[in-house]
């Protein structure tokens, strides 16, 4: 998806931050109070067993919510309530259909403020990355919900003797398996092409950051979605997540997060041919040749690691760079790190801020000494941060003197962790981008087009972004090779993955029928 343009603090950011701060109280309040529950069939639910478990904000580790804890048993009955309403909803008419995603849209801008903030304390991304999620999950409803007309659109591919017309159905009830990072928006952006496709969702958002998908849940609900279009369950996905990936009345699954996660759903989903889509790992290369415009490279080499928080499927990881300009490039770039600002996510000023759980944050400090253990150098960070309200802050990251074997160029760490890499010339370049088991992105800077053009061609990636950053655009394909994923997400590939095709022959009346047992 694009990415946000950081708003304008410079004339009183202290004031912003006290503001964010404002907001934020009764929300908390009410959150607290309220808990979160499931949504099925209409109705904001608690779990068959009763059971619950704490939901925590990673600035200071204390208690958001108490959250439903799904069990099989409610996603049997959100199961059985997507299929009871998809009738319906298939049959609704593609205006009505519209209409209505697009009062959700409408919803949503009008919570964006709330929003981004609770997003903030959830997750622990930066606001100025968040203050336009909300935008950005209404421009996902409204993209598709323009786009309900064209969904069952097919072919037309004649014959002598037949017209042969395809057309597209919805293919059902259909599980949706939404990561942590960026929750509210990633979230709309497969709920809502399954929504206007005319499917049914159960939706099992992240354990770890359930704050905005309760707030989802209500705004759908609020803005008049039929009970039993949307229904959400929280909790484990070890629980939850494979109850749902088994069920039978779930048709297919959409799923976003890593890619071990990814392969066990298969598994799970084999024995009722699942459907699915996955969007997975990365370990994305950006790849500077000593021809690109070097000041705009580094801007997006900085962008694309340290943004939201490193944590980020997309984030260019590994920095391919070239000798002959390796040490100049690598002495701005370390410059550029130590100078981010890390703190509180509300703070307009934080441009990094608390990793989202305490054992994500032993995860990503662990590459610190793996680093050191390969024989690489951290140049920059290498340590927790001691941030406001001694949450799960850890400092921007800088790994040189890396080889392509080392761990910290093969696994991801999903965080502000950047492996600097050189290479000799486009072979080289070429052959170390693809020498990992990912395949979601990969970054190419250089004055030369044809190399450019080359370059692209030979990476084994499926999103390439030529002398740019990550800049999404809602009709393209978005999704990844190897064990990065598999499917497209964006404009009609969604449609391709939430419906079925049917072939219809129209016989022109006029071609001979074989005639069997006649005397």
């Amino acid at each position: 998806m694009a990415d946000a343009a950081p708003p304008n603090t410079k004339a009183d950011p202290a004031a912003a931050f006290q503001a964010n701060l404002d907001r934020a109280t009764p929300l908390l309040k009410t959150l607290k109070a309220d808990g979160i529950g499931h949504l099925i069939d209409g109705a904001i639910v608690p779990s068959s067993s009763g059971e619950v478990f704490e939901t925590t904000s990673p600035i200071d580790n204390c208690v958001l919510a108490q959250v439903a804890r799904g069990t099989a048993d409610d996603i049997d009955r959100a199961a059985q309530a997507a299929k009871r309403a998809f009738p319906a909803w298939r049959d609704m008419a593609a205006s009505a259909r519209r209409k209505l995603l697009h009062k959700v849209a409408d919803a949503i801008e009008a919570r964006a403020d709330d929003i981004a903030v609770l997003e903030c304390i959830d997750t622990g991304q930066a606001h100025r990355f968040m203050a336009k999620a909300a935008i950005r999950a209404a421009e996902n409803f409204r993209f598709f919900a323009d786009r309900c007309s064209e969904a069952r659109d097919g072919l037309n591919t004649p014959s002598d003797e037949h017209w042969n017309v395809s057309t597209r159905v919805p293919i059902g009830p259909v599980g949706v398996i939404t990561p942590w990072n960026t929750p509210f928006m990633l979230s709309t952006w497969k709920i809502a092409p399954a929504l206007a496709a005319g499917c049914t969702v159960v939706h099992k958002p992240a354990e770890w950051s359930p704050v905005t998908a309760d707030l989802l849940s209500r705004i759908c609900k609020d803005a008049g979605l039929p009970d039993g279009v949307l229904n959400t369950v929280h909790g484990f996905g070890e629980e939850a997540g494979k109850a749902l990936t088994e069920h039978p009345a779930i048709k297919a699954i959409a799923f976003v997060g890593e890619t071990a996660t990814g392969a066990a759903i298969m598994a799970q989903g084999a024995p009722t041919l699942k459907r699915v889509h996955f969007e997975l790992g990365g370990k994305n290369p950006v790849i500077v040749f000593d021809d690109a415009d070097l000041d705009r490279a580094l801007d997006a080499v900085v962008f694309m690691i340290y943004s939201l928080n490193g944590e980020r499927c997309t984030s260019s990881s590994r920095l391919l760079i070239q000798q002959g300009i390796a040490d100049t490039f690598v002495d701005r770039l370390a410059a550029r790190g130590r100078a981010l600002k890390v703190g509180h996510p509300l703070d307009p000023a934080t441009e990094i801020g608390p990793l989202i759980h305490q054992r994500h944050l032993d995860k990503v400090c662990s590459y610190f000494d793996i680093a050191k253990q390969d024989g690489a150098t951290v140049a920059v960070g290498g340590a927790r941060f001691d941030g406001p309200g001694g949450g799960h802050y850890v400092q921007p990251t800088l790994v040189t003197g890396a080889r392509s074997d080392m761990r910290v160029a093969q696994e991801e760490v999903f965080g502000p962790f950047l492996t600097v890499i050189p290479f000799r010339d486009e072979a080289d370049a070429i052959a170390i981008a693809n020498d990992v088991r990912y395949g979601l992105t990969g970054y190419v800077w250089t004055g030369d087009m044809g190399r450019a053009l080359r370059v692209a061609d030979a990476l084994e990636a499926g999103m390439i972004w030529l002398n740019s950053e990550n800049v999404r655009h809602l009709p393209t394909p978005f999704g990844g090779m190897k064990q990065s994923g598999i499917g497209r997400d964006g404009g009609d590939y969604s449609f391709e993955f939430y419906m079925e095709t049917k072939h219809v022959s129209l016989a022109r009346g006029t071609h001979k029928i074989q005639k069997l047992g006649v005397v």
